[in-house]
């Protein structure tokens, strides 16, 4: 099976290519329904091109999956010629009004169903199958028992299904609810994730005012919370008299509207039994560690299935999926429709925090230059220590030994040790324990003692970085290319999903 992963942006492409996606999908500005994400713009089809050339065998999926205003659809046409930079070899389209045009403006690049036109029955897919589709991404209440049907009735048909990442109780995504509470329509890729929102159900007013039953009593805000949590509420349709749904406030609020997440990491063996052809992972706008690792997952587990390695080579890379961002996690509709019905509360949550995006290792050319400059940092602070009045250097010297931490630290060559650049993402002070990752890395554990900081211009070395510095690790820790770096999040609670509102 084809494994498809998420790329919100250049870098999170790069990433998905590298830690074992066949297939990254994207989206190019005002086009597709995860509008928040970065999606692609400008002159980084550039890059794209870079990548695959670098990945000649990998390939790039584009959504343009929203539903098309006739607006909408005069600015795609104006942007025609920017989209034909890309070397796209898939359209994810839901309106067929799309169709006839990009058959006609891009006759060798395939057209693939969105999950959102919810095909999920082998008439409709033979039906896309004459207008020119490809693949079809099925509707996420589909089962494993109707993909074989469908399998079966149109084998030509390839058929793409979601394996990983976040559901929407709205049917196939399909939700108005955004629109209707903030303005934001999902169909247009504005979705406020309104659903993940946790609701307190209470008065109008916020005060202590008397709702009147029938004999003039009078029930308190306070009486009505107590009520909301006791379990004993529910709701009955007019017209469906005796089926009840019910209604139950735990902890102050309920999450009747947030879906589990979905993971099928350990029935991949059934999904393909099924018939499907190419698995998706859900998260443009996830994280680079996200993309990363979950893709890593994926691309191990899937190896192991088709015997290029063990199970038990596969397995601790399939374990750590529980480092990653994640709710409690269902097997949605593939099996019983009644996993995908659980609802759970609180945000996605993960154990660690992503410090940095390791880098190719400087040329010995390269550290010369930076350890030089170090040198000629420390000459230019004697040269003018130097030229100082005798009295002022002596006030000077007095406030270095009063203030160590302000002496200029320059790195010293080590042997075997390399120079590597640090993109920081997040403040790491000097001497935090890290924790390298990689595609085939599993986890690598590098205390303080092992790596310096150091500022590749200046050739010092810094107690502490953070995102936009000038920073290099100096290390003698073999490291992969496109390693990431990973620190401990000491506010994680072991067996505990943060509560962080979406």
């Amino acid at each position: 099976m084809e494994l498809v992963c998420p790329a919100g942006n250049i870098d999170k492409l790069s990433y998905a290519y590298a830690y074992g996606a066949d297939t990254a999908y994207i989206g190019l500005k005002r086009f597709s329904l995860r509008i928040k994400a970065d999606n692609f713009y400008e002159d980084e089809y550039k890059r794209v091109i870079e990548l695959k050339k670098k990945y000649p065998q990998k390939r790039l999926f584009c959504a343009l999956n929203i539903a098309f205003h006739n607006h909408d659809l005069k600015m795609f046409l104006q942007n025609l010629d920017y989209f034909k930079l890309y070397p796209i070899d898939a359209f994810i389209v839901q309106d067929l009004g799309l169709v006839p045009i990009l058959q006609k403006e891009f006759p060798g690049t395939h057209l693939h169903l969105s999950t959102q036109a919810s095909c999920m029955n082998k008439e409709a897919v033979k039906m896309y199958h004459s207008l020119g589709f490809k693949r079809v991404v099925l509707g996420r209440e589909v089962s494993l028992d109707e993909i074989r049907e469908i399998k079966d009735a149109c084998p030509e048909m390839e058929l793409e299904c979601f394996a990983h990442g976040a559901m929407c109780i709205a049917y196939s995504g399909r939700c108005l609810m955004s629109a209707y509470l903030t303005g934001r329509s999902a169909q247009s890729g504005f979705c406020s994730h309104s659903c993940r929102w946790e609701y307190d159900l209470g008065t109008i007013k916020n005060e202590e005012l008397a709702i009147r039953n029938e004999k003039g009593g009078v029930i308190t805000a306070e009486a009505a919370k107590e009520i909301a949590q006791s379990g004993i509420l529910r709701l009955q349709e007019r017209q469906r008299p005796g089926e009840f749904f019910p209604v139950f406030e735990g902890d102050d609020f309920t999450a009747i509207l947030s879906s589990k997440d979905l993971c099928m990491i350990d029935h991949l063996a059934d999904m393909k039994a099924a018939g499907v052809d190419a698995i998706k992972v859900e998260g443009r706008m996830k994280s680079t560690y996200y993309v990363a690792m979950v893709s890593r997952a994926y691309r191990k587990a899937l190896d192991a299935l088709e015997g290029k390695i063990s199970a038990e080579e596969a397995a601790p890379f399939i374990a750590s999926l529980e480092d990653v961002a994640h709710r409690e996690a269902t097997t949605g509709f593939y099996y019983n429709r009644g996993d995908a019905d659980k609802t759970t509360i609180g945000a996605s949550d993960s154990p660690y925090l992503l410090a940095a995006a390791i880098g190719s290792p400087y040329t010995g050319e390269e550290t010369e230059k930076i350890f030089a400059a170090g040198q000629k940092l420390l000459s230019d602070r004697e040269a003018e220590l130097s030229a100082m009045h005798p009295s002022a250097r002596a006030a000077v010297e007095r406030d270095l030994e009063q203030h160590p931490e302000k002496k200029i630290k320059i790195a010293e060559k080590h042997e075997g040790w390399k120079v590597y650049p640090y993109d920081a993402l997040n403040r790491v002070d000097s001497g935090t324990e890290l924790e390298f990752v990689s595609p085939s890395v599993l986890s690598q554990k590098v205390t303080g003692s092992e790596y310096e900081f150091i500022n590749p211009k200046t050739g010092e070395k810094l107690d502490w970085v953070n995102a936009d510095h000038d920073c290099a690790i100096y290390t003698g820790v073999k490291i992969e290319e496109n390693t990431l770096v990973r620190t401990k999040d000491e506010e994680f609670v072991e067996g505990e999903i943060r509560n962080r509102g979406r």
